[in-house]
Order: C-alpha cells, then sequence, then structure tokens
C-alpha cells in the first residue's frame, strides 16, 4: 500500500476516532444535564378522574407516541422564600395529530387548593405546597390528568432566550415597561426584553389575560427555536443554561423519546384562552371561572388527546 493512501486512510481513521469520542462525551454529557433537572413529584394518588394515569403512576408510552398532558410552572424563587406560580401553562401534546394544545391558567383563578382545604388563587399552591399541590389543583380544576410538569425559573429562562438568538413577537399594541419600549407590530426581543413582554399586564386593554396572550407566545416561539438547534456546541452550551434554571419529572430515557418521536408536534401549535370574570370577595380580587367554562376546557383537552 501506498504511503499516501495510507495518510489518508490513518488522517480518516483520526476523524471518525474524535468524532465518536465526542458524540460519547456529548451523550453523557446530555444525561448528566437531565439528571440534574429530574426532580421527580412526591408519590400521589390522582385527583383526575376521567383518567387514572395522573400523578406519574402510569408512564405515557412515548415509543408507541402517546399523547399527554404537561404543565408548566413559571416560578420567580428567592432565598428562604418558594415563591409563587407567576405562570401556568397547560400543553395537551398529542403526536398523532402532530399538534399541541396550549393555554394558560390566569393566576388569580379561583379554586380548590387540593391537600391546603381552601378556596384561593391557584398560583398560591405553589406557596402552599410546591410542585405536588399545584398540579393536583390544576387536576381538580379541569378534570385531567397531568402526566409531567416543567418548572423554570423565570430569570433565568431569559437567559436561555439569548442563547436561542432572541425570539420574534407581534405585539398588537406599543407599550413601555421597566424602561423599555416595545413597539407595535414584528419586534425581535433579547432575554431580558422577552421576560418583560411577557410580564406587562397593568397598562394591557386585557389585563392578565392579555399577559397571557404574550406569555404563550413566547413559548410557543422558544419550543420552535429549541427544536431548530442544529450546532453542537450550541446545543451543549444551551443544556448546561437550561440544567440550572429547569426542573422536571421527564426522565433521561422519556427526553430521548421526545427528542426523537414527538418533534413534528410543533408544526402545529393551538393556542386558546380560558374565559371568566373578575370578581372580589372580602377586598380580594379573583378570576372566577365557571363550571361550564371548566367543562369546556376540559372537553377539549379530551378531544385532543383521543
Amino acid at each position: 500500500m501506498r504511503l499516501g493512501i495510507k495518510i489518508t486512510i490513518g488522517a480518516f481513521l483520526f476523524v471518525v476516532v474524535l468524532l465518536l469520542g465526542y458524540f460519547i462525551y456529548l451523550y453523557l454529557h446530555v444525561k448528566s444535564a437531565a439528571e440534574e433537572m429530574y426532580e421527580p413529584r412526591e408519590p400521589i394518588k390522582t385527583v383526575s378522574i376521567t383518567d387514572q394515569r395522573g400523578g406519574g403512576d402510569f408512564p405515557v408510552d412515548m415509543e408507541n407516541k402517546e399523547a399527554f398532558n404537561a404543565l408548566i410552572l413559571g416560578v420567580d424563587e428567592r432565598a428562604n422564600d418558594r415563591g409563587r406560580s407567576d405562570t401556568m401553562i397547560v400543553l395537551s401534546v398529542n403526536p398523532a395529530k402532530q399538534s399541541i394544545l396550549m393555554f394558560n391558567i390566569p393566576r388569580d383563578t379561583r379554586t380548590s387548593i387540593v391537600g391546603h382545604g381552601t378556596e384561593d388563587k391557584i398560583n398560591h399552591a405553589y406557596a402552599f405546597g410546591g410542585v405536588n399541590m399545584s398540579v393536583q389543583s390544576v387536576e381538580n380544576m379541569l378534570d385531567i390528568p397531568i402526566h409531567y410538569y416543567m418548572k423554570v425559573n423565570m430569570e433565568g429562562f431569559a437567559q436561555v432566550i439569548d442563547m436561542l438568538g432572541g425570539v420574534d413577537v407581534n405585539n398588537p399594541f406599543a407599550f413601555d415597561y421597566e424602561g423599555r419600549r416595545y413597539e407595535q407590530g414584528n419586534i425581535h426581543l433579547d432575554g431580558e426584553s422577552a421576560l418583560g413582554f411577557s410580564r406587562m399586564r397593568y397598562d394591557d386593554p386585557k389585563g392578565d389575560l392579555g399577559r397571557n396572550d404574550r406569555q404563550r407566545e413566547i413559548i410557543q416561539q422558544v419550543l420552535k427555536n429549541t427544536v431548530q438547534v442544529s450546532n453542537m456546541f450550541q446545543f451543549e452550551s444551551l443544556l448546561d443554561e437550561v440544567s440550572t434554571h429547569v426542573r422536571t419529572d421527564v426522565t433521561f430515557d422519556e427526553m430521548k423519546q421526545m427528542f426523537t418521536n414527538y418533534r413534528p408536534v410543533l408544526n402545529r401549535i393551538e393556542s386558546i384562552e380560558i374565559q371568566g370574570s373578575g370578581k372580589k370577595i372580602d377586598g380580594i380580587y379573583y378570576y372566577m371561572v365557571d363550571q361550564k367554562e371548566r367543562d369546556r376546557i376540559h372537553r377539549m383537552i379530551v378531544e385532543h388527546t383521543r
């Protein structure tokens, strides 16, 4: 064999070994990050009577692309203070329909706080009993199972958006918030701007509902941008950032199945709104959602997951 051919083969094998080594490293790095994010819920009895798979007792069959519901909790945690869930978003994911049904639960919604024995604002459930109480209260309110949760520290979420190159949103009206100007129309936002965009509510004609609209738009854009990440170095950095600010009961094996079998669901994300009205009780403002509206949302989710 000529020397030139030997050198070429040797160089090729060297590159193969380097790539193989890097992919092994990346796999282990992903696994380590997933394990850092993994925070299972305490064993609980499901409060949903419609589907007995709630509470994480019956894992979703991801290999066969089974539908599931997830709860995203956006929290602002501080030292010695659990904080409250400023954002509560339910995702109903159905790969068979290649779609996600997404909606906010307004944080002032008055409902039973399961395990606390009170009627209160639903975002107080996290302050009273953390993830478990939040999940159970949502299950009870809408009579649906929540199969997974994801808790996101909102301050860290801004850094994740920056690493994804920001987000593009359509702003229905111009406003100022915390020293920033948000023009009407299509605008590009960095992490800090996106956080402000999703938090403003007092200057919104729709109040908290308008704020919820903007939160869903941000989440939708982040989901789409995440799927489009193709650079391995960017993916590795993004993973480090996410593992610092996110906690979830999705295991590493389930994450792999989601990445492989569930990516097409992002082709269609349908956003809906829970209807209700404001009311003061003992001087405290609540968002009142009647049983008819709860039943409507329940039916939409059941239909979507079929």
